[in-house]
C-alpha cells in the first residue's frame, strides 16, 4: 500500500504525535500532511495538548486548515453496557484555559502512577522491564502502554506491539492496570468551557446495540456533545452511513479521522486509513462553524481555515 500518495482535498481530524503515543513529531506530521495535499488536520493526543501546541509553534502551512485537539478517555455512564470504551475528542480549544489545564493534569498524574504498576506486574511474571527503558522509547512524550509494548518487542519478549497487548498489557490480560477516566459529562464540560467542540470518537468502540448507542448519544448531546466521528478506518461504509444518520437525527456535526499513530500503527496511513478512507473537507468547515457558533470567533488557538 502506497501510504504517501497525494490525497488532495481530504482531511484527517484524529492524529496522534510523539506528545502521546504516536511516532512522528508535530512538525513531521505537518510536513507529511502538506506532501499529501491534505486540506485540514487536527492533532488529538491522549490527555495532552502539547502536540497541538507544538504544531502551532512550528507554523501551520498556509494551504492547511488546522484545529487544536485532544482525546480524553471517559467513563461510560453506569446505566449502559460496559463492554467497550468511550473516548471524547475536543476541537478548537483555548489551550491555555485553566479548566482544560486542570483536567489534563489529573489525567497525566493518573497515567504516571499507572505505568509503574504495569511494569511491576510484568516483572512479577518474569518479564524484565524498567521505567528508564520505556522513557527512552517515549522520548519527550508522555509514557503509555504503546511505549511499554515497544520495549517488549525490542527485548524479544513478543514479536509485535499487538502481541504485547493481546498477551500482557491489553484489557483483561495479566499485566493490565485500569485507566483513570473522566466522567463523560466532565470531559464534555471541560472541552466546552475551554471554547471547544466535544465529539464522540469512533462510536463502534462502545460495542453497543443501535438502540442503546442512540440513547447514549442523545444523553451526551444533552450534556453538550457537539459531534460524532462518523468516518474512521474501523467503521466501513455501513457504519459510516449509520453514524452520519445518527449525527443528523441529533443535530450534531459529523467528523472523521484515521487515528494515525505513525509506526505505532503502520497499517494506518495519514489521511486515508487503510487506503480506502476519504474524509471530505466540508466536515472541517462545519466543525469550525460549530466552534464559531458556540464560542464566538475561533481565536489564535487554531489556524481555522487554509489560506490558499
Amino acid at each position: 500500500m502506497d501510504y504517501d500518495r497525494p490525497r488532495s482535498g481530504a482531511i484527517d481530524l484524529h492524529i496522534h504525535s510523539t506528545a502521546s503515543d504516536g511516532s512522528e513529531t508535530p512538525r513531521e506530521i505537518l510536513s507529511r500532511a502538506r506532501a499529501l495535499h491534505l486540506r485540514a488536520i487536527a492533532i488529538t493526543d491522549h490527555d495532552t495538548v502539547d502536540g497541538a501546541r507544538e504544531a502551532l509553534a512550528a507554523g501551520i502551512p498556509d494551504s492547511l486548515g488546522f484545529a487544536t485537539g485532544v482525546e480524553f478517555s471517559a467513563e461510560i455512564p453506569p446505566s449502559y453496557a460496559q463492554n467497550g470504551t468511550l473516548h471524547i475528542l475536543g476541537y478548537f480549544m483555548d489551550l491555555d484555559h485553566p479548566d482544560l489545564g486542570h483536567a489534563l493534569s489529573l489525567c497525566q498524574e493518573a497515567r504516571s502512577g499507572r505505568n509503574p504498576k504495569i511494569m511491576e506486574r510484568l516483572r512479577e511474571m518474569g518479564v524484565p522491564i524498567t521505567l528508564a527503558e520505556v522513557e527512552k522509547v517515549a522520548g519527550s512524550g508522555q509514557v503509555g502502554r504503546p511505549h511499554i509494548a515497544r520495549v517488549l518487542v525490542q527485548k524479544g519478549v513478543v514479536k509485535t506491539v499487538d502481541e504485547a497487548f493481546t498477551r500482557y498489557i491489553g484489557k483483561g490480560k495479566p499485566a493490565y492496570v485500569g485507566k483513570f477516566r473522566l466522567a463523560a459529562e466532565e470531559a464534555i464540560r471541560v472541552i466546552r468551557r475551554s471554547g471547544g467542540v466535544p465529539v464522540l470518537a469512533h462510536p463502534f468502540s462502545l460495542e453497543m446495540a443501535d438502540a442503546e448507542l442512540f440513547r447514549l448519544a442523545d444523553e451526551l448531546s444533552r450534556m453538550g456533545l457537539g459531534g460524532i466521528e462518523a468516518y474512521y478506518p474501523g467503521h466501513g461504509p455501513d457504519l459510516t452511513k449509520k453514524y452520519l444518520e445518527l449525527a443528523r437525527r441529533l443535530g450534531l456535526v459529523a467528523t472523521g479521522g484515521t487515528d494515525y499513530h505513525g509506526k505505532s500503527k503502520p497499517e494506518i496511513g495519514l489521511g486515508f486509513g487503510k487506503g480506502d478512507l476519504f474524509i471530505p473537507y466540508d466536515l472541517f468547515e462545519k466543525l469550525a462553524g460549530r466552534s464559531r457558533q458556540e464560542a464566538g470567533n475561533v481565536p489564535e488557538r487554531a489556524a481555522a481555515l487554509p489560506r490558499s
